[in-house]
C-alpha cells in the first residue's frame, strides 16, 4: 500500500504543478507567437506612426521613475536608519503607506488639485504669486512623479533594512578615519546596500511597465496605453497583443537587468557585525531631520488622501447606498475567490515541490507558475484573450454538431476568467509568503508523521497546514488587496455591466468626474491600509520582538 502511493501519488502531483503554471505559460505563449506572424495592416501603420513614440515615452517614464523614487526612497530610509530624532518611530512605520494607495487614486487627486480652478492654483492667486496658469501635471514628468511617489516604499522597505544590518564596525572604522555621515553613505553605506535597493528598483519599474491608469488618464503615449486603445479604439486585437510582445520585452529586460545588478553582493567584512545606533538629534536639526523624512509621505499620502476626502464629504458617489454596495460587493467577491483560489494553488505547488525536490519538470513549472507578478496585468489580460476565444468556439461548434445547441461564448467575459487572470498575475504573491511558512517546518516533522503513518494529504492537512496558518493569512491579505486594486485586467475581462471599485473609480475619473470617483478611491485606500500594516509589522515590530 505504501509503495503504491509512492509511485502514484507523485506523478499525479507533477501533473498537477505542471498545469498550473498554464496560467502563466498559455497567455506569454500566444504573445510571443505574434512575433511570428505576417504583419497586418494595422501593425504596419503602427509600427511607422506611434510605435517609436510609445517605446520612448515608456522609456523615460522608466527612466524618472528610477531617479525620483531611488531619491525618495532611499534618502528617507538613510534619515530614519541612522538618526534618532522627534517622532522618528512612527516615521518609520507612516513612510510605508503611500503603498495602500494605487497610483491611479494619487493622479485623480493631484489632477484634481493642481487644475487651473483647483485649490492650489486658485490660492496662488489668490495671494498674487502667480498669474497665469501652472504647467500642467498631465504629462510625462506629473505621471513620473506620481508613480514615484506612490511607489518609493518598495525601495525604502529594502534600503531601511540594509543600512540597519549593516555592521557598526564599518561606520566606526570610517568615522575615526576623519570621514563625516554623507562620506559614510557615498563611499560604505550605499555599495553595501546596492543589491537591495537594486531589488526594490526593479519592483517600481515593473509596476512602472505595468501601469495603465495614471497613463491613461494623462493622455500619455506608452506602451500600456497602446495596447488599450488598440484593443477597444480600433478593435484590433492582433496588433494589440504584438505591442504587448513589446512591453513584455520591457519587462524582461528589466528582470535580466535586476539579476545582472544583484551581483557581487557581500556582508560586511567584519567580525563585529552589530547594527549601527542611530545618532540622537536635538532641536533645530531633529526638527530638520523630521521634515525633511515626511516629506514622502506627505506627498505620497497625505496630500490624495485628504484631497479625497475633502471630495467625499462635500459631493461623494451620487450612487452611495444600495448601488455602491453593489461595487463594493463584486470587488470582495472577486477577490475573496481569487485569493483563495490563488492561496490553494500556492500551497499545493509548495508541498509538491516539499514531497518531490529532485522533479526538474516540476522546478521548471513552478518557475513559470511564479513569474506572473513580474508580467503586467494587461499582457496576461490581452494574451489570454486569444486563445480563450478559440477555446469557446471549439465547444461552441461542438454543441452544435452534436447537440445542436447554440451555447455562444461560455468562458470569454466570465467571472471565472478573470478569476484566472488573477491567480495567474498574483500566484507569485501568495506563493513566496507560504513558502515563508513551509521553509521553517523541519523535515523531522514529516517523518515524525509518516512514522505514524500519517502520509500524502493528511501530512499536508494535519500538520503543514496549522503550522503555516499565519503565512496563509498572510498570503491571502496581500492577494485580496492586490485584486481590489487590479485595474487594467479587470477592465479588459470583466463580464458586460459587472462594475467593481476601481472600475467605478476609472469610469468617473474618465469623465472628469474627480469628486464623486473620491468615495470608490478612498476605500480602496482604506483596504490598502491592511498589506500596507502588515507589511509594516513584519518588517519592523517583529524584527525588534525577535
Amino acid at each position: 500500500m505504501s509503495s503504491y502511493a509512492t509511485t502514484k501519488w507523485p506523478s499525479l502531483r507533477t501533473v498537477s504543478a505542471v498545469t498550473l503554471a498554464l496560467p502563466i505559460a498559455v497567455p506569454i505563449i500566444a504573445i510571443l507567437l505574434t512575433f511570428l506572424t505576417p504583419s497586418s495592416e494595422v501593425w504596419s501603420h503602427l509600427r511607422e506612426t506611434v510605435l517609436s513614440e510609445y517605446v520612448l515615452n515608456t522609456s523615460l517614464l522608466l527612466m524618472w521613475v528610477g531617479l525620483f523614487s531611488v531619491a525618495l526612497g532611499t534618502g528617507s530610509a538613510w534619515i530614519v536608519a541612522m538618526w534618532d530624532f522627534p517622532c522618528r518611530k512612527a516615521l518609520v512605520w507612516a513612510l510605508i503607506l503611500p503603498i495602500s494607495a494605487p497610483a491611479y487614486v494619487a493622479a485623480y487627486a493631484y489632477a484634481d488639485l493642481t487644475a487651473y480652478a483647483g485649490f492650489l492654483q486658485s490660492a496662488l492667486r489668490d495671494l498674487e504669486l502667480v498669474s497665469g496658469p501652472l504647467p500642467s501635471i498631465r504629462s510625462l514628468p506629473g505621471a513620473g512623479f506620481v508613480l514615484s511617489v506612490t511607489l518609493y516604499p518598495y525601495i525604502y522597505l529594502f534600503a531601511y533594512n540594509a543600512f540597519r544590518e549593516q555592521s557598526r564596525g564599518l561606520n566606526e572604522a570610517a568615522r575615526t578615519l576623519g570621514a563625516s555621515k554623507i562620506r559614510v553613505f557615498f563611499r560604505i553605506a550605499l555599495p553595501h546596500a546596492r543589491p537591495a535597493i537594486i531589488g526594490g528598483l526593479a519592483l517600481v519599474l515593473m509596476e512602472t511597465a505595468a501601469d495603465f491608469g495614471v497613463v491613461d488618464f494623462f493622455g500619455l503615449a506608452t506602451l500600456t496605453n497602446g495596447i488599450f486603445r488598440t484593443w477597444y479604439a480600433q478593435g484590433e486585437h492582433l496588433a494589440a497583443m504584438q505591442l504587448a510582445g513589446w512591453l513584455f520585452l520591457f519587462v524582461a529586460l528589466l528582470v535580466i537587468a535586476e539579476q545582472i545588478g544583484r551581483r557581487g553582493s557581500h556582508a560586511n567584512p567584519v567580525s563585529r557585525n552589530i547594527a549601527s545606533a542611530p545618532t540622537r538629534l536635538v532641536g533645530i536639526r531633529g526638527f530638520f531631520a523630521l521634515c525633511l523624512a515626511s516629506i514622502p509621505v506627505v506627498i505620497g499620502f497625505i496630500i490624495p488622501v485628504c484631497v479625497l476626502l475633502v471630495h467625499a464629504a462635500e459631493t461623494g458617489d451620487p450612487m452611495l447606498g444600495r448601488q455602491f454596495s453593489e461595487y463594493f460587493l463584486n470587488s470582495i467577491a472577486v477577490a475573496t475567490a481569487a485569493s483563495v483560489c490563488t492561496v490553494v494553488c500556492a500551497i499545493w505547488l509548495i508541498y509538491t515541490i516539499r514531497t518531490q525536490p529532485g522533479a526538474r519538470i516540476l522546478k521548471l513549472s513552478v518557475r513559470v507558475a511564479t513569474l506572473g507578478y513580474a508580467i503586467p496585468g494587461m499582457v496576461l489580460a490581452v494574451g489570454l484573450i486569444g486563445p480563450l476565444t478559440s477555446v469557446d468556439k471549439w465547444i461552441a461548434d461542438i454543441a452544435s454538431v452534436y447537440l445542436d445547441i447554440n451555447i455562444g461564448l461560455l468562458l470569454t467575459g466570465s467571472i471565472a476568467v478573470l478569476i484566472f487572470v488573477y491567480l495567474a498575475r498574483f500566484l507569485t504573491v501568495a506563493f513566496n509568503s507560504c513558502d515563508g511558512g513551509m521553509s521553517r517546518i523541519h523535515p523531522n516533522y514529516d517523518a515524525a508523521a509518516r512514522s505514524l503513518g500519517v502520509a500524502g494529504t493528511i501530512l499536508l492537512r494535519r500538520v503543514h497546514l496549522p503550522i503555516m496558518t499565519p503565512s496563509i493569512l498572510t498570503a491571502l491579505l496581500l492577494v485580496f488587496v492586490d485584486v481590489i486594486k487590479e485595474l487594467p485586467a479587470t477592465l479588459i475581462l470583466r463580464p458586460f455591466n459587472f462594475e467593481t471599485l476601481v472600475t467605478r473609480t476609472y469610469r468617473l475619473a474618465s469623465d472628469e468626474r474627480i469628486a464623486e470617483a473620491s468615495t470608490a478611491a478612498l476605500t480602496i485606500v482604506l483596504v490598502g491600509l491592511i498589506p500596507a500594516g502588515l507589511i509594516a509589522y513584519q518588517n519592523f515590530a517583529r524584527k525588534r520582538h525577535d
